[in-house]
């Protein structure tokens, strides 16, 4: 069992998002950006500064944010550049919230209640409680967490941690836990660990199997191959970035499995609400009396979030979202006084946080229930995602605007929820694949040259979007072509100005950088971070083999079909694997009655073998690892899996 089977990437947010060694932006003059885009916004509207900024009580001096080596892994100043006005080169509503989300320190919500903020991708909280803290969302990586909870040490006094909460199984929101508490005392259960049922699970296997072309895809999406820059990334809309490290985890000794369920932790009680299957497939929000304070995790955030993600994902369903706030308002609506959440800055005063929550929860309603009447009459997902709009209302708060999600792309994920991927269309059935399909559009339009010349037309009458697809069948024709390459590129990097989408002007600028410079295979090397050692020694036993199964080289096993069993008798765990006619499946819990070998060994030593501590052929000859049967048919067989995923595929050419 080589190690590299399984290095891989955790989640899409295990990356660095250090500096670009250089600038490659380009000098691509920026055209005006679209105005209907952001009708309605009123710009003199300070209130989000002023509450993003609320309590301010100290940040990091230098900005550093520094592992224990010393080696910096977040330099808050990197952003520094959006204190200025808005340019040219950015939608100025999205500039805006890249101000806000660049805010950054500790912070006091209500006297008890004091948050983490600009850190990391997400927020880490404490609430006071009788003798210490409850630590909520312990951020990405421990030297951000580390970080934080030495700023809260310092302006707060040292206090010992009660109860730490993980709110959902996203690993912006765990990942740095052994940064502010150590395992023995979570084993022990001397703090409590509590998370929504399913997180543990969730948040191990939920990015494993498709983590690859995931990652892949995660640079676009939140601009890790781009230089933090005016006419760079300028944020994901949710947050900035999130920091590196040795990202971590460890198991919740508590589960929270139902609405209502409260617990009183060193004399604060916290009612919690389970919310399963929207943001995340384990999630939960909670209310705490003592101080009127809801904190919303990342069901309601000051932004339109994900129903489609564009790293690749499960879509989400907009109707379960919208219903799970609404219980929220039903049973506080009246009550809260403070809404805080897991990513941007809180709210305050009853008045304002039922507006809030009224205008997200009406968001993902609409978006559902407006793709479903439109599919219902007859419309695709394609014609859908033109023709729907926000109401006015709704559009004209700033925390339901495209920043993260998309009005477009989230309607495209509720008819891809009930309908799947076909339109009806049978043209749509079966199409050429996109390289075979560009070289006969081009034949059609006459030739490159005369595609060239009318795209350069189309791209000085300001037709981007037109431009964008005529070319980019030009590039996978003619990958080779620079000038069309080049002018793709332009094009999209304007479409990137404009958007107020962040993952869309990440995507934009990726694609125009790759397109100018080619694919960067050192740059991505240097971002991409190996599953932890947490992930993949927690990774139960039949996901590693469902993965094994996707790495299995189909071609290699025809003709041959073999079984196995595996004991680990430390663990008490067995399972079965069949290879048979090129498919690979597992039996947990089941042992073959005639298989080709037997392979016993502890799970320890498994983990060792597997994190690349140990090797599995030293250990077969201390007779840790030991195979009954046939070990030249296990040999064959783990010759069979494939060497580790490129991670470094073409995503704008062939």
């Amino acid at each position: 069992m080589n190690q590299s089977l399984l290095l891989i990437t955790m989640l899409i947010l295990l990356v660095s998002c250090k500096k670009a060694d250089k600038d490659l932006s380009t000098s691509v003059q920026p055209r005006s950006t679209d105005t209907n885009t952001m009708e309605g916004l009123n710009f003199q509207d300070s209130l989000d500064f002023i509450n993003a900024r609320r309590g301010f009580i100290a940040s990091i001096e230098d900005g550093l944010i520094k592992n224990k080596k010393g080696d910096v892994v977040r330099d808050l100043k990197d952003w520094d550049f959006l204190k200025s006005s808005a340019p040219n080169t950015a939608n100025p509503s999205l500039w805006r919230q890249g101000q806000l989300n660049r805010i950054h320190g500790l912070f006091e919500v209500t006297q008890g209640i004091y948050q983490i903020r600009g850190f990391d991708l997400a927020n880490m909280t404490v609430i006071a409680t009788e003798s210490g803290w409850i630590l909520i969302d312990p951020l990405t990586s421990p030297d951000a967490s580390r970080a934080g909870m030495a700023l809260i040490n310092q302006h707060l006094g040292k206090k010992p941690i009660k109860a730490i909460i993980y709110t959902h199984s996203h690993i912006d929101h765990f990942g740095g836990i052994r940064g502010v508490v150590s395992e023995a005392d979570i084993t022990s259960g001397k703090i409590p660990l509590i998370a929504p049922e399913g997180f543990f699970e969730h948040s191990i296997s939920e990015n494993i199997i498709a983590g690859n072309a995931m990652f892949r895809r995660a640079m676009y999406m939140y601009g890790i191959l781009l230089k933090p820059s005016e006419t760079g990334m300028i944020g994901s809309g949710l947050g900035q970035a999130t920091t590196s490290g040795d990202y971590g985890i460890i198991r919740p000794n508590h589960t929270i499995r139902t609405t209502g369920e409260k617990m009183v932790i060193d004399g604060v009680e916290l009612i919690f609400q389970n919310t399963p299957g929207a943001e995340a497939p384990s999630e939960m929000m909670f209310y705490i009396p003592k101080y009127k304070a809801f904190c919303q995790s990342e069901e309601i955030n000051h932004t339109l979030h994900n129903l489609y993600t564009l790293r690749g994902a499960q879509v989400r369903n907009g109707l379960k979202w919208a219903k799970y706030i609404d219980n929220t308002i039903v049973q506080y609506g009246d009550k809260a006084e403070i809404s805080f959440g897991s990513h941007h800055w809180p709210t305050w005063g009853n008045e304002e946080i039922l507006k809030f929550w009224t205008g997200q929860r009406n968001t993902y309603k609409y978006i559902h229930d407006r793709t479903l009447y439109l599919a219902n009459n007859g419309y695709n997902m394609t014609e859908i995602a033109e023709m729907i709009s926000l109401p006015t209302s709704t559009a004209s708060s700033f925390a339901n605007r495209d920043y993260y999600g998309s009005v477009s792309h989230n309607s495209k994920a509720q008819y891809q929820l009930y309908y799947g991927w076909f339109d009806g269309n049978p043209a749509n059935l079966n199409p050429l694949p996109s390289q075979a399909a560009a070289k006969k559009y081009i034949q059609y339009m006459g030739g490159a040259d005369q595609v060239l010349e009318k795209a350069q037309q189309d791209y000085d009458n300001g037709s981007y979007r037109w431009v964008a697809e005529v070319l980019n069948h030009l590039v996978f024709a003619q990958p080779q072509s620079q000038a069309a390459r080049n002018l793709l590129a332009d094009t999209y990097t304007q479409m990137a100005y404009q958007t107020e989408n962040g993952p869309w002007r990440n995507f934009y600028l990726t694609g125009a950088q790759e397109l100018r410079y080619g694919v960067d295979k050192k740059l991505i090397a240097s971002r991409s971070v190996a599953a932890s050692t947490d992930i993949l020694t927690n990774m139960p036993i039949d996901v590693f083999y469902d993965y094994l199964a996707v790495k299995l080289d189909s071609e290699k096993a025809k003709g041959k079909n073999y079984t196995f069993n595996l004991i680990f008798p430390d663990t008490k765990q067995k399972i079965s694997l069949y290879l048979e006619d090129q498919i690979l499946y597992n039996r947990l819990g089941v042992l073959a009655e005639h298989p080709n070998a037997t392979i016993t060994m502890n799970k320890t030593v498994f983990n060792e073998v597997i994190t690349g501590r140990a090797s599995g052929k030293k250990k077969a000859l201390l007779g840790e690892i030991k195979i009954s049967g046939s070990r030249s048919d296990y040999q064959d067989f783990q010759s069979l899996i494939s060497q580790p995923f490129n991670p470094t595929f073409n995503i704008i050419e062939p």
